[in-house]
């Protein structure tokens, strides 16, 4: 081992404090919790050292291991927030083992910090694994019966992925001879090195969650507990898998139209599909699951365009997406802790007894949705700026990327309608007096990360594309329309102002009041409208309805396809082994007179 700097303290400590979290008892849970937030804090504020000075790299022997640029350290920073949010909303959490559950978290922060620095395909593996290993445990953590089969689809989709990646690595060693993933880039002209980046591809498009590996996403979403969620799928595993797509489309290989081209159509196909299941779902967070395997697509695309402008947008979108999706889990896990309830049709009216985690739900909504002046609005308006700037086989069909990407913000919009109907805004299903806002460490992050949406909006050009976004692309990024967030925010505001004023205006007027009726019936003996059905006739389209059946039948699903498969192919070999000895002792017969035929014959 050769020097000692922070990249070993930072992927060091987290992983020492999370394998001391597992031995403890249960008698000292305080202590997990105590542990779990000063590490992850120490480790945010050693990430944003890091982000600024950039220390050298770590040696094993002659080789590098660990090593940083301003995409790693951008990245690190990312995966130390979101661990550093989720340590502090996990304070009041509660399970059969604390120590395990923080271990865990730990344990995951610092495995995915040392797969962003990883310079080393062999030290990338470890740590990919790892992160994937934790991945297993946190979601089954739970207990349930409905968790562990989350789980493992979870660990089989990525490690069936992870498996591919190692076998890209092998591709890549056999064309460099070399494990260094700086050694040279490698083009596609080849049908090994295309192969090569297809399989590194897939591993990071299955740990993004984007399809056709997106099934584990909206599974895991709906039965593991919403900190984890919040946690891997929303935030962390979202960073990784599109840093390693990005790190291989910038740094080791040298792109193609043809790659180009399948990442757009990867990207599109995620963004429409993806929110054409969400429109349909009846729970808060296997919707919010779906919506999380949407905005994939818009990161795919953005990197699929191949020049500056689309994946620097890829890059911010990655980062706002992580906030703003973090938020809504977050904030539905606020919902579950109070009501005990994720089915849209028993929830309404929560707005008024949870007034804060509303309002963050409302700007997190706003945000994913792309309304200005938020930072969905801006990462998505470079995303458009990308596509339009496409070139090759990819660029002449950029009216169809572009009408994909809009199409998905459209009906992102109208899911979103539905949920806060549902939620926050119709007539509850029973009585919610007795419900009070969440505790001030569930609140908290929830504020904070709304607030950034707000800050990273208005102040896009300022503070997140000058200082994270532009080093960490590494290009020149040049912007062909013409947004002005700080005068449109003031418009806004004043439209908002205008609007309330000539509200309170009218109020104060007299009206004459009498009874409502709907086509002559009173609308309090009508029953409630809970939103559930809201857009359902969008399965009336013929192609839409059989789209939808597919995805709940597992017609999309990599896992249901390929199990389908394996049992199909397992078939006559469980006849032919039938576990009877005299069969076998006819098969060691046949095997026997095969092997004497092929020598006669030789």
């Amino acid at each position: 081992m050769v020097g000692y700097n922070s990249l070993e303290l930072l992927v060091g400590l987290p992983l020492l404090a999370g394998l001391f979290c597992l031995i403890l008892s249960d008698r000292f849970k305080d202590l997990a919790r105590i542990v779990s937030l000063l590490v992850s804090l120490a480790v945010f504020a050693g990430s944003v050292y890091l982000f600024i000075n950039k220390p050298g790299p770590w040696q094993l022997g002659s080789n590098i291991m660990l090593a940083s640029d301003n995409l790693s350290s951008f990245i690190a920073l990312g995966i130390s927030f979101f661990a550093l949010t989720v340590s502090v909303y996990s304070l009041t959490y509660s399970t059969r083992s604390l120590g395990r559950y923080f271990g865990y978290i730990l344990i995951t922060l610092g495995a995915a910090l040392g797969a962003a620095f990883s310079v080393n395909f062999i030290a990338l593996l470890v740590f990919w694994g790892i992160v994937a290993a934790m991945l297993y445990l946190l979601v089954n953590i739970a207990g349930t019966e409905a968790s562990a089969v989350a789980a493992k689809k979870a660990i089989i989709i990525v490690g069936g992925t992870d498996a591919l990646l190692i076998f890209g690595v092998g591709l890549i060693w056999h064309i460099t001879g070399s494990f260094n993933m700086g050694a040279s880039r490698i083009g596609l002209s080849g049908l090994t090195a295309f192969s090569s980046y297809l399989v590194i591809a897939a591993a990071g498009l299955a740990k993004a969650g984007a399809m056709p590996f997106h099934s584990w996403v909206p599974e895991v979403a709906e039965h593991a507990p919403i900190s984890v969620t919040a946690y891997l799928p929303a935030s962390v595993d979202k960073l990784l898998g599109i840093y390693l797509l990005m790190r291989a489309s910038l740094t080791i290989f040298k792109m193609s139209d043809i790659a180009n081209l399948v990442l757009l159509i990867v990207g599109a196909i995620t963004i429409v599909f993806a929110v054409l299941f969400a429109l349909v779902q009846h729970d808060m967070k296997k919707l919010l699951g779906y919506h999380a395997v949407s905005q994939v697509g818009y990161m795919v695309l953005g990197i699929g365009t191949a020049n500056p402008i689309g994946m620097a947008g890829a890059l911010f979108h990655m980062l706002n997406n992580s906030i703003y999706k973090s938020c809504l889990f977050l904030s539905a896990g606020n919902v579950e802790h109070r009501s005990g309830e994720t089915d849209l049709s028993k929830l309404g009216g929560l707005a008024k007894y949870m007034p804060i985690t509303f309002a963050a739900f409302f700007v997190a909504s706003l945000s994913i949705s792309g309304i200005p002046p938020f930072n969905g609005f801006v990462s998505k308006w470079m995303l458009y700026q990308g596509v339009i700037a496409s070139v090759g086989l990819g660029g002449k069909l950029k009216v169809l990327w572009l009408v994909a990407a809009m199409f998905g913000s459209a009906l992102t919009v109208a899911s979103f309608m539905k949920l806060i109907h549902a939620v926050f805004l119709g007539r509850p299903d029973g009585d919610f007096a007795h419900i009070k806002e969440a505790p001030f460490n569930m609140t908290m992050p929830v504020v904070v990360l709304a607030s950034i949406c707000i800050i990273f909006g208005i102040g896009a050009f300022v503070l997140p594309l000058p200082l994270l976004i532009a080093p960490a692309i590494g290009l020149g990024i040049s912007y062909s329309g013409a947004w002005q967030p700080m005068p449109a925010t003031l418009l806004i505001l004043a439209g908002l102002v205008i609007g309330v004023g000539g509200y309170l205006l009218l109020k104060t007027a007299k009206f004459r009041q009498t009874d409502t009726f709907v086509g002559g019936w009173d609308p309090d003996k009508l029953g409630r409208v809970d939103g559930t059905e809201f857009y359902n006739t969008v399965t009336d389209i013929k192609m839409v309805g059989k789209a939808v059946k597919l995805e709940a039948g597992g017609g999309f699903d990599i896992y249901s396809i390929s199990s389908s498969i394996i049992k199909a192919m397992s078939r006559p070999l469980r006849f032919l082994h039938n576990g009877i000895l005299p069969t076998y002792m006819v098969w060691c017969l046949l095997g026997a007179i095969g092997i004497m035929f092929f020598i006669f014959l030789r």
